[in-house]
C-alpha cells in the first residue's frame, strides 16, 4: 500500500512540474530563440552581400565591427553582471547586423563601437535583457547616433558602380574626401582622393523637391543598382524576399509591413497627385530609405510590436503615417527609424485597447436591456 501512495504522489508531483504558470499569452513552439534570431539574420544576408559588392571593403568592415561590438558588450554585461552568457542566442549578432545596415558604408570604427554599445546596454540590457527592452535596441542605437554625429550619419558613399571617380551622381555634384576626412577643393580631379560621396534620393527629395530625383529609376532602387544610402537600402528587392520569406516560414506575420508600406503608398500617391513636382510618387518612397528594412526586419520585432493581429495593423498604420510626415515635412529625410520608435512606446497601450477575445467568459444577458 505504501509504495502505492508512493508512486501516486511521485506522478502528482511529475504532474505539478509540468504545469508552468505564466503570464499570458500562452502559446508554443517548437522554435527556439536561438532559432528564430538565425533565421532572421539568415534572411538578411542577400541584402547584405549586395551592401558588400555595391561599397567594398568599407562595408565588410562596418558589419565585421558592430556585430563584433554587439556580441562584446553583451558578453561583458552578463560577466559584470554574473549572469549566465547569452550572447549565444543569436539576438546579439542580429542586433549587430541591423545596426550595421542603418549605417552609412564609410562609418569610422568608433561610430560602429558607440552604436553598437548604445543598442546593447541602453536598448536592451538595462530593460532586464532579451524580452524585457521597450524600444528596438538597433534603432536605439543608430538615432542616437544620427543625433550625437550628425554629420558622420549623413555621409554617404558613392557606389563602386558608378565608377572611380565620377563627378556627378544622380545628376548632382559628388564630393571628393582625402584619407583625413577632409573635403578636397579640387573635387574628383584633387590627388590623394579616399572617397566619393553625393546626397541620397531622400536627401534630394526633402531639399530640392522631387523635379531633383528624375535621374532615380524605379527599377534601379528596386534591384539595388547605383543606389546610395545606409547598407540596408541598397536593394528593395532582397529586403522584400528576406521578409516574405519569414512570412512564409511564420517567423513574422505580415499585417504590420502590409499596412505600414500600404500606408505610405496611399499617403504619397495623394501628395504627388496634389503637387508631382514637389512629393515624388509611392514607388519611389517605397524603395528607397529604410522603408524595406524598416517594415520587414525592425517594426516586426516581437518584444516592441503589438501581439494581436488588429493591435499589428494600427502600430502598422502609425508607423507609416510618421514615417511619411517625418520625409515629406520633417526636418529629416527619412523618418523609418523615429517612426518606429515612436510607435513602441506605444505598443503597450495598443495591447491594452486592441485585444481579441477573452476566452472562458460567457456574456452576460442584460435582458434587452442596455
Amino acid at each position: 500500500m505504501a509504495e502505492k501512495e508512493q508512486a501516486d504522489r511521485g506522478k502528482a508531483q511529475e504532474a505539478a512540474r509540468a504545469l508552468v504558470v505564466s503570464s499570458s499569452p500562452h502559446d508554443f513552439s517548437k522554435r527556439t530563440t536561438q532559432q528564430i534570431m538565425w533565421e532572421v539574420f539568415v534572411a538578411l544576408l542577400p541584402a547584405t552581400l549586395i551592401g558588400v559588392w555595391s561599397f567594398g571593403f568599407r562595408a565588410a568592415l562596418v558589419m565585421g565591427l558592430t556585430v563584433a561590438s554587439a556580441l562584446g558588450f553583451e558578453a561583458l554585461w552578463q560577466a559584470a553582471a554574473r549572469r549566465p552568457q547569452t550572447v549565444g542566442d543569436g539576438s546579439a549578432a542580429l542586433t549587430g547586423l541591423l545596426l550595421a545596415l542603418n549605417l552609412p558604408p564609410s562609418s569610422s570604427w568608433w561610430i560602429c563601437m558607440v552604436g553598437a554599445g548604445v543598442a546593447i546596454l541602453l536598448g536592451k540590457m538595462v530593460f532586464g535583457g532579451l524580452g524585457q527592452n521597450v524600444f528596438n535596441p538597433a534603432l536605439t542605437g543608430r538615432v542616437f547616433l544620427l543625433i550625437a554625429f550628425p554629420a558622420e550619419m549623413t555621409t554617404w558613399l558613392v557606389p563602386r558602380t558608378s565608377g572611380k571617380l565620377p563627378e556627378t551622381f544622380l545628376g548632382h555634384g559628388t564630393i571628393a574626401w582625402d584619407g583625413s576626412g577632409n573635403v578636397l577643393a579640387g573635387g574628383v580631379s584633387s590627388q590623394g582622393v579616399d572617397m566619393i560621396t553625393a546626397a541620397t534620393p531622400l536627401g534630394l527629395l526633402s531639399e530640392k523637391g522631387a523635379s531633383a530625383i528624375t535621374d532615380v529609376s524605379f527599377w534601379d532602387a528596386f534591384l539595388g543598382m547605383g543606389i546610395n544610402g545606409s547598407l540596408g537600402e541598397v536593394s528593395a528587392m532582397l529586403l522584400l524576399a528576406g521578409g516574405v520569406y519569414l512570412g512564409f516560414r511564420r517567423i513574422i506575420t505580415l499585417h504590420i509591413p502590409l499596412s505600414f508600406l500600404g500606408t505610405m503608398a496611399v499617403i504619397a500617391t495623394i501628395t504627388n497627385l496634389i503637387d508631382p513636382n514637389m512629393y515624388a510618387p509611392a514607388s519611389i518612397h517605397l524603395v528607397t530609405g529604410g522603408a524595406m528594412i524598416g517594415a520587414f526586419f525592425m517594426a516586426t520585432d516581437y518584444v516592441t510590436s503589438p501581439i494581436h493581429p488588429a493591435g499589428r495593423i494600427v502600430f502598422g498604420i502609425g508607423c507609416g503615417l510618421l514615417t511619411m510626415v517625418i520625409r515629406l515635412w520633417g526636418g529629416y529625410p527619412e523618418g523609418v527609424s523615429f517612426a518606429i520608435l515612436l510607435m513602441n512606446a506605444t505598443t503597450p497601450l495598443i495591447d491594452r485597447y486592441v485585444h481579441g477575445r477573452k476566452f472562458g467568459f460567457v456574456a452576460k444577458d442584460t435582458g434587452g436591456k442596455k
